[in-house]
């Protein structure tokens, strides 16, 4: 018999399914219900490495950790990883399997795709008492609505109920509800069960008569409105928001230990993959991390990282085209902390030799590191562990780029030159005395009294952070109507909200 299931659309993108969905699968663990994250197709530059080998989108990893379960290729079977010029690299059940244009992959590709997102489902629940789907941007993109498999196609094909999740704190919630379902075709909104107000600021009384009006006027009822919470953007999709410069990652509250703080500087390259990986570092109390985009902006940096992409060539053309380029060989020469990730690493290096990703041949990098890049059809995606800087520490890969490292001091797979590093792991941070480890090394380099915490611990920082989400639902959800619906699976008797969309 199959499990409970529920799948959480939004209004628009970012309208929080992803910690929602995350937060529902906190709540019901700890009530004892063995459950698993889903989204069927994710489009995402922010990737993780499963024990499997398998490379699936890092929200439905961050979502499995909610659910206290190992992640697999089976929670995300399909991953698209934005590359520009309108083209995506298509990831199934966790390997790359080729490159579609959007009108490629909406043409035909993503419908004969569904088969297999259904049975990953089906697997799913025949396994865990409940599966929590999260859908993509709007159920209502009508246009899309013939081939879709995330939103309301997965939802009809496996008669999930439907949640539509609001942010109010951009304005024109019940607009976007009332308009959501009525832009759907009869069908789908037999399956819209309820809505849920997200980011809400101020009196919950004041918003009640607008929920009778909607109830009223849409059939369906709302089951939660949930407050504004800062800090629970973990695991995005995508870099959009902190891409822009001086975008500030949130960082601890608490006051540094020693007496100065730490300022990392992160280049936010175009296509930038991974950006989560200073999460770790924003975490240190009296470490404050900046995305930014002009060389000027480096000047009172202590630490500069180069992140990771999805074009790596064209990441560095753009560091060029900024100015930053010249500005990281100033760093590096005057012995200021430079730090590469995959891209970033190779970006580093003496030269790449790409016809794989951007087909450009032999192309010059800025020579700080002494490796020579290879680009290869086989993607490399793996979880490495190892020692460095006197600690045990563990990371992930994905790359195409291949590094032969022909001088510098070892660095776990990469190398390091003086006070710049370089490395393919992602996560490596995450690992704690390696972290501090490393920001030992940053201060003393730049001369700072700063000191890391002795006792913060990123994986229980985690675990707080999936608590609170947990919380949010448990306290300001029905989570007695939430269940219900979960187990009973797709509602039924909803009125229909007229004009409707074809099917």
């Amino acid at each position: 018999m199959n499990g409970g299931g529920l799948l959480v659309a939004g209004t628009t993108s970012d309208a929080g399914k992803s910690v929602v969905t995350a937060g529902v699968c906190r709540w019901l663990v700890r009530q004892g219900v063995k459950v698993a994250p889903f989204k069927a197709q994710n489009m995402s530059l922010n990737s993780f490495v499963t024990r499997e080998g398998a490379e699936i989108g890092r929200a439905q990893a961050m979502q499995a950790q909610a659910c206290r379960v190992e992640p697999t290729a089976l929670m995300n079977p399909v991953l698209l990883k934005p590359g520009g010029e309108q083209s995506s690299q298509v990831v199934l059940l966790g390997k790359p399997v080729g490159e579609l244009s959007a009108r490629g992959y909406h043409g035909g590709r993503q419908q004969r795709l569904l088969g297999t997102v259904l049975d990953c489902l089906a697997e799913l629940r025949g396994t865990y008492d409940a599966v929590i789907c999260e859908g993509a941007g709007s159920p209502a993109e009508i246009n899309l609505r013939r081939t879709d498999i995330v939103n309301m196609g997965i939802a009809r094909n496996a008669r999930l109920p439907v949640l539509v999740v609001g942010d109010i704190d951009r304005g024109g919630v019940f607009a976007s509800f009332f308009g959501t379902v009525a832009l759907l075709s009869p069908e789908d909104q037999a399956l819209v069960a309820g809505f849920l107000v997200n980011k809400f600021r101020g009196d919950v009384s004041l918003l009640e008569p607008g929920l009778d009006m909607l109830h009223g006027l849409t059939g369906r009822r709302t089951y939660g409105v949930l407050p504004f919470r800062h800090g629970l953007g973990i695991d995005e999709e995508d870099g959009l928001r902190v891409s822009l410069r001086g975008t500030v990652r949130e960082s601890n509250t608490a006051p540094p230990v020693g007496e100065d703080v730490l300022r990392v500087a992160v280049c936010a390259i175009p296509l930038m993959s991974n950006f989560t990986d200073v999460d770790a570092l924003a975490a240190e109390p009296g470490v404050v991390v900046r995305f930014v985009d002009r060389p000027e902006e480096l000047a009172d940096a202590d630490l500069v990282v180069v992140p990771g992409t999805r074009g790596t060539v064209r990441a560095l053309e753009w560091l060029r085209e900024r100015g930053l380029a010249d500005a990281l060989l100033r760093r590096a020469a005057e012995q200021r902390p430079v730090l590469g990730i995959c891209g970033g690493f190779q970006i580093l290096g003496q030269h790449i030799e790409d016809e794989v990703e951007s087909r450009r041949g032999r192309v010059e990098g800025l020579g700080v590191l002494p490796l020579r890049v290879r680009f290869a059809p086989e993607k490399i995606l793996a979880r490495p562990e190892g020692v460095a800087l006197g600690e045990r520490v563990a990371g992930y890969e994905i790359h195409h780029g291949v590094a032969e490292v022909t001088g510098g001091t070892p660095f776990l797979d990469g190398c390091r030159v003086g006070q710049t590093w370089g490395t393919h792991w992602h996560g490596s941070l995450e690992s704690d005395g390696f972290r501090r480890a490393f920001l030992r090394e940053v201060a003393a380099a730049a001369g700072r009294r700063f000191v890391p915490a002795p006792d913060t611990s990123f994986a229980a920082l985690r675990e707080e952070q999936l608590d609170r989400l947990g919380d949010l639902i448990e306290q300001h959800a029905d989570t007695d109507a939430l269940w219900r619906l979960i187990e009973s699976g797709a509602p039924q008797g909803l009125p229909f909200i007229p004009p409707g969309a074809p099917a």
